[in-house]
C-alpha cells in the first residue's frame, strides 16, 4: 500500500477523533454567560441557549457584575477561572483589577414565601421549609465540580478612575486538569463619567458590624491582634461600599441577645465602694480607631440607653462582682446609672476628636420610653445628637439628628425637607418584618439593588440594614436562624463576598449616579433629562412594585442611566 496513502489516511483518522473529542466535550461541558439576576440552582441544567457574549456599560470608577454558568455531565478536576487584561487599543482594564468567585450554596427557607412576613420563632428545624440556593461567593484558585452539577462563576471588575474611555475587550477562561479551556469573550463599554471614590459617596449607608461574630467563628481572643487583623479584610470590604457608620455597643446585650453572638460593652463600667462611677474606653477607642483607619469615619452610633431587655451591667468594687441594675428610663435607677456615663462619656469623645461624629442610638422603641430618655441625654450634654429607627413620632422627630424610618413609612414632604435644610439625617430600612423586597438568602439578587433606587426614590439620604455579619453557627453552610428568616442576620460571609452584598453596592453605585446626573442637569439647566430621570426614579416606590418585577424595574432604570452620555 502507498505509504503517503497510508499516512494521509492516518491524518484524516486524527483530525476525526480530534473533532469527535471536541463534540463530546462540547456535549459534556456546557459554559454561557448568564444573568446576575439569576441564583442558578445546583442540580438544574441552565435553561436556554444562554449568552456567548457579555458586554456592559460602565462608568469610570464603577464596580460591575457578571455571572457565568458551567454545567458538566461529568466530574471536571481542579477548575481554575481566569480574565484576561480588557483592552481598547493601548489601554488596558488589566486583569488585577477583577475578582473572580465560584458561587457557592447554603442553606435557606422560605419563611416569608406568603410574603407577608420573615419575623418568626422556629426553634425546631423540621418547621422550616428549606433549600439550597446559590449566594456564597468564593475566592478560591480551584475547586472540583461533580457530574450533573450547575456551578456559577461570578466576575467582579473595578474599573479604573484613570482610564480613557472606550470599548473595552476581553475574554473569561474556565481551565482545569481533564478538559480543554473554555472561553467567554466580554466586553465592556467605558463610558466618559467617572463615579468618585466609596469614601466621597454621599449615600448614606448604614449596615451593623458585629465584632463578636468574628471572634466567635475563627475562635481568637475577643480584641486581640488576631482578632482585628481577621477583620481588617471584612471591614474594608465594607468601607469599600461606602459605609458611613460605625456601630459601637456601649451596655451589655443591646438586642437582648438576639444573634448567635451577642454585643456586649465596648466600655468597661466600675461602681466604687463610695459610690462614684468610673470609666474605661480602652476597647471602645481600640474599635473606633480601627474602623476610622479602613475610611469608615463619618458616624459612631451608639447602642443605647433603650434597650429591648431593661437590664445594665456594672462591676460592682464593693462586692467584687458583676451586677445588673434592671430600671426604666424616668427611675432614680436608671438616672444613676446613665447620667454620670453620659456626662463623662461626652468628655471623652471631645478629647478623641469624636464628640460631633457621635450619636447616642436608639432602636426601635416605645415614643415614650425614648422621650425620656432624650430628656436625660440633653440634660447631660445639649450638644449630644440622637439617632434611632422605627417609627415616625412628630413629637420626637425634631430632637433626633438621624432618623431611620422602616420600609413602607414615609415622612411628610415638609419635614424631610425642614431635616435636610438643617443637616438632619432621614434614612430607611428593612428588617424581617418586610418579606418584599428584601436582602434574604431567598431573596431574589435585584431586590437588593431596588431597595437603594427606593431609598433615592422616596427622598431619603441612605439605607439601614441591622446586620452586615451577625453570623450564624455556621454562616457558610447554613444561612438559617432561629428567629428571622434565611440570611435576614447577615449581608457577607466568613472571607467571602454574596451575590446579595454585591448587588447592593450596585445599588448605592446607581444612587450616587443619580445624585450626579441631577446637580449636572440643574446647573446647565437640562430640564428635558432631569424630567427624565426623576421619572425614571419616582417609579421605585412600594405601590409602584406591586405587579412588577423589581429585576426589570433595576434593568430599565440602569438602561437610562446609560442613555445620559457626554458627548
Amino acid at each position: 500500500m502507498n505509504k503517503n496513502f497510508l499516512a494521509s489516511l492516518s491524518l484524516l483518522m486524527l483530525v476525526v477523533s480530534s473533532v469527535g473529542a471536541q463534540q463530546r466535550q462540547t456535549q459534556d461541558l456546557i459554559l454561557q454567560w448568564g444573568s446576575t439576576d439569576v441564583r442558578y440552582p445546583r442540580n438544574e441544567v441552565p435553561a436556554g441557549q444562554g449568552n456567548k457574549q457579555w458586554e456592559t456599560d460602565a462608568w469610570k470608577g464603577e464596580r460591575v457584575n457578571a455571572q457565568a454558568v458551567l454545567w458538566t455531565r461529568r466530574p471536571l478536576k481542579n477548575v481554575r477561572i481566569t480574565v484576561s487584561d480588557l483592552k481598547c487599543g493601548k489601554n488596558v482594564i488589566p486583569a488585577s483589577a477583577t475578582t473572580t468567585s465560584f458561587v457557592g450554596y447554603v442553606w435557606t427557607d422560605e419563611l416569608n414565601k406568603d410574603r407577608k412576613s420573615g419575623c418568626s420563632d422556629r426553634p425546631n428545624k423540621a418547621d422550616w421549609d428549606s433549600s439550597l440556593v446559590a449566594d456564597v461567593l468564593e475566592v478560591r484558585k480551584s475547586l472540583d465540580i461533580e457530574a450533573q452539577c450547575t456551578q456559577p462563576l461570578w466576575v467582579n471588575i473595578w474599573v479604573p478612575q484613570d482610564i480613557p474611555s472606550g470599548v473595552y475587550k476581553g475574554a473569561l477562561t474556565v481551565s482545569g486538569e481533564n478538559f480543554a479551556d473554555v472561553r467567554l469573550p466580554m466586553k465592556i463599554n467605558v463610558q466618559k463619567r467617572t463615579l468618585p471614590d466609596p469614601a466621597q459617596w454621599v449615600f448614606h449607608l448604614d449596615l451593623w458590624q458585629n465584632p463578636y461574630a468574628v471572634a466567635r467563628y475563627y475562635n481568637v481572643p475577643l480584641w486581640s491582634r488576631q482578632h482585628f487583623d481577621i477583620m481588617k479584610p471584612l471591614m474594608q470590604q465594607l468601607a469599600n461600599a461606602g459605609q458611613k457608620v460605625i456601630t459601637a455597643s456601649v451596655m451589655h446585650h443591646p438586642w437582648a441577645g438576639q444573634t448567635e453572638d451577642p454585643f456586649d460593652s465596648m466600655v468597661f463600667r466600675m461602681k466604687k465602694i463610695d459610690g462614684s462611677w468610673v470609666y474605661d474606653y480602652t476597647v471602645f477607642d481600640r474599635w473606633v480607631e480601627f474602623m476610622m483607619s479602613l475610611g469608615i469615619d463619618r458616624q459612631i452610633n451608639c447602642y443605647t440607653l433603650v434597650p429591648w431587655a431593661l437590664k445594665f451591667d456594672y462591676y460592682d468594687q464593693a462586692t467584687n462582682r458583676i451586677r445588673f441594675v434592671e430600671a426604666k428610663p424616668g427611675e432614680a435607677a436608671y438616672e444613676d446609672y446613665w447620667f454620670s456615663f453620659l456626662k463623662d462619656f461626652a468628655g471623652h469623645l471631645r478629647q478623641k476628636g469624636w464628640f460631633e461624629k457621635t450619636t447616642i442610638a436608639m432602636d426601635e422603641r416605645e415614643k415614650s420610653m425614648m422621650q425620656k430618655a432624650f430628656d436625660l441625654i440633653f440634660r447631660a450634654d445639649a450638644g449630644y445628637k440622637v439617632s434611632g429607627a422605627g417609627d415616625y413620632y412628630p413629637e420626637i422627630e425634631p430632637k433626633m439628628y438621624d432618623l431611620c424610618l422602616a420600609y413602607g413609612h414615609t415622612l411628610p414632604d415638609s419635614v424631610r425637607e425642614e431635616r435636610r435644610r438643617s443637616g438632619k439625617l432621614s434614612t430607611v430600612y428593612t428588617c424581617c418584618i418586610e418579606a418584599y423586597p428584601n436582602t434574604f438568602t431567598f431573596s431574589e439578587p435585584a431586590e437588593a439593588s431596588w431597595l437603594m433606587w427606593h431609598a433615592v426614590a422616596g427622598g431619603y439620604d441612605g439605607y439601614l440594614r441591622w446586620a452586615y455579619n451577625s453570623w450564624t453557627k455556621d454562616p457558610l453552610h447554613d444561612s438559617r436562624f432561629r428567629s428571622w428568616a434565611a440570611g435576614d442576620c447577615y449581608l457577607v460571609y466568613p472571607g467571602s463576598s454574596s451575590i446579595r452584598m454585591e448587588r447592593l453596592v450596585e445599588g448605592i453605585q446607581d444612587a450616587e449616579k443619580i445624585r450626579i446626573l441631577r446637580k449636572e442637569f440643574a446647573e446647565k439647566g437640562e430640564v428635558a433629562k432631569l424630567k427624565k430621570l426623576n421619572q425614571t426614579v419616582s417609579g421605585f416606590m412600594p405601590e409602584k412594585l406591586n405587579g412588577q418585577n423589581a429585576s426589570q424595574m433595576v434593568r430599565n432604570g440602569r438602561e437610562v442611566l446609560s442613555t445620559f452620555q457626554i458627548g
